[in-house]
């Protein structure tokens, strides 16, 4: 069973990368393409995030794994707005 230590920390390090990926954005959106690697550094970040929630939510309760999802979600629009953006 997950602990809700675990999920918090999970949870944390989501809103990190999404925080990461919309100044990566932002920047990008602006930039052009001088910062790819940052851009793909973020979406990188993006992607270990979904990855380990999936991972979690096989050990979570069903409240843990709503939060999971609600998350999950938002990591996917960031993604999706990402990889549309014609940088």
């Amino acid at each position: 069973m997950a602990t809700r230590q675990s999920v918090d920390q999970l949870l944390q390090q989501c809103e990190d990368a999404i925080n990461l990926a919309q100044d990566q954005y932002k920047n990008a959106a602006t930039q052009q393409h001088y910062n790819d690697g940052d851009f793909t550094n973020a979406l990188q970040a993006l992607e270990d995030a979904y990855n380990d929630l999936a991972k979690l939510a096989f050990s979570a309760n069903a409240q843990q794994r709503d939060q999971l999802h609600r998350m999950r979600l938002q990591l996917q629009q960031v993604q999706t707005n990402m990889i549309l953006l014609d940088h």
